[in-house]
């Protein structure tokens, strides 16, 4: 007997709901990251033309996806392609996907909380020095806050669609969204900040390269949760009256403001309290500016107010992160639960027990993976170098996977869909005025020409940067 599928109470339940898992480290950090390295406010707007060009689109196609086929990844790309196994495989991968990320997402998270915890205890000190993020990754009282880590996302997964996910995002969006403003306004009291707003505001074209357009094509497309089946699966709680083109431009618009307005905060912030700020020194690495180079910034803010006032501006900024990075999970979890639900009519109680322990085995590991275990630490050799059990994860399902999944997405929506009219009778849906609009043509067109193989550059540079540290852009 089938399980009954949940579904959002209202539209603005789905667009909290997907913007929730799309806002995460990289928006708050990676985004903030890459515009610093990639000359500030020309990266901002290649961003954002990638974002409506290319990225909207794709969204459009995995909700409608979701919504028309009510299932879960697997079941999408199965029913809409007619039955055919080589499809459905294509599902499977990107029930995979998610569940990979969430592993290494997991430990990431597990870091955040311990240094929210002791930065609201007072010891931003600490937090500061250079050695501290590595006794915190290697030590095993880790995973005290790790069993906390995995009572809370699963609590809220076991509250289901409406009052567990949609609950948990109208909760935390709107208390994330005043946390980023209200640090906002008080960098921008700060002197010096004008700086870091003009590097980032005022765009100067002579920075603007190849190495941008990758740079912003990537983060836009991660960003955006695509590739990972979450906006198929939350594509298939959604109400069939309402509008998928205007909740995916809401959506779109929701997370781009909140990398926006993070890059806005951070990169202020940097200039601010550190004039001779170099942006090429930066770290590259969303994890490094976390928790080595930001918590330097936050203490050098007591000689403008205190040593408390700052642990309270690191204390915020942290509990902003966690925020972000516990919908992300709970949003990339529902994926393999949703299957569960869909493909073997678990319940949701069953599913979201299995998946705790499966998310949790191989988390354990990952963990590991910072000088607990050499085996771990060492795994494999590729890219130039030894990497670890927990970068071979991150590296392969969130960088390689995730554009080629998106890929095919894109390529069942535009050429193998032929359930109830395909791609544009599902968007029509709740959109009386979608139908022969400019909208509907661009969609169609840019799905069928140049979204494709912009995706499959981006999953081959991706393939051959992690693997082999060599970019394809400096063939060009």
């Amino acid at each position: 007997m089938a399980i009954e599928r949940g579904h959002f109470s209202s539209k603005l339940g789905f667009i909290l709901a997907a913007a929730g898992s799309a806002v995460g480290l990289g928006n708050l950090v990676a985004f903030p990251v890459m515009a610093s390295k990639n000359g500030g406010a020309v990266f901002l707007l290649a961003y954002m033309l990638f974002v409506a060009l290319i990225c909207v689109p794709v969204m459009m196609g995995e909700i409608a996806m979701g919504r028309s086929s009510q299932r879960n990844p697997v079941g999408a790309f199965s029913l809409l392609s007619g039955g055919s196994k080589l499809w459905r495989y294509a599902g499977k991968l990107a029930i995979l996907t998610p569940f990979m990320i969430a592993v290494f997402y997991t430990v990431v998270t597990v870091w955040i909380i311990i240094y929210l915890l002791r930065a609201v205890t007072g010891d931003l000190e600490v937090l500061a020095q250079p050695n501290t993020f590595g006794e915190v990754i290697g030590s095993p009282s880790i995973y005290i806050y790790f069993v906390a880590l995995q009572l809370i996302v699963f609590s809220v997964l076991l509250g289901g669609v409406k009052k567990g996910i949609e609950r948990q995002a109208r909760i935390l969006m709107p208390t994330l969204a005043v946390m980023l403003l209200g640090l906002i306004v008080f960098v921008m009291t700060l002197d010096g900040a004008i700086a870091g707003v003009r590097y980032y505001l005022v765009p100067d074209f002579s920075q603007f390269d190849s190495t941008v357009i990758n740079a912003a094509l990537n983060q836009a497309f991660f960003s955006l949760s695509l590739g990972m089946g979450i906006m198929i699966t939350y594509g298939s709680y959604f109400s069939e009256s309402d509008s998928i083109p205007g909740s995916t431009r809401l959506v779109a618009i929701a997370d781009s403001s909140v990398a926006f307005f993070a890059g806005l905060l951070i990169l202020p912030a940097i200039f601010a309290f550190n004039p001779s700020t170099n942006p090429d020194d930066l770290s590259s690495s969303s994890v490094g500016l976390i928790f080595t180079y930001l918590p330097q910034i936050f203490l050098s803010m007591q000689g403008a107010v205190g040593y408390v006032g700052a642990s309270i501006v690191a204390s915020v900024f942290f509990a902003l992160v966690f925020f972000a990075a516990v919908t992300s999970l709970v949003s990339i979890l529902e994926i393999p639960i949703s299957y569960m639900i869909d493909e073997w009519e678990f319940s949701r109680k069953k599913a979201v027990l299995i998946q705790a322990a499966m998310v949790s085995f191989f988390a354990l590991f990952a963990a590991m993976s910072f000088g607990m275990s050499d085996f771990l630490t060492d795994f494999i050799p590729y890219g130039g170098g030894q990497k670890s059990f927990f970068d071979l994860v991150a590296d392969t399902f969130s960088e390689v996977i995730l554009p080629f999944v998106g890929l095919l997405a894109c390529l069942l929506c535009a050429y193998r869909w032929r359930v109830g009219g395909g791609l544009s009778a599902e968007l029509s849906r709740g959109d009386e005025g979608y139908a022969g609009s400019f909208v509907e043509k661009y969609v169609n067109f840019s799905l069928r020409t140049f979204v494709p193989v912009v995706l499959f550059f981006v999953f081959l540079n991706s393939f051959s940067q992690k693997y082999f540290a060599f970019d394809l852009l400096s063939l060009l």
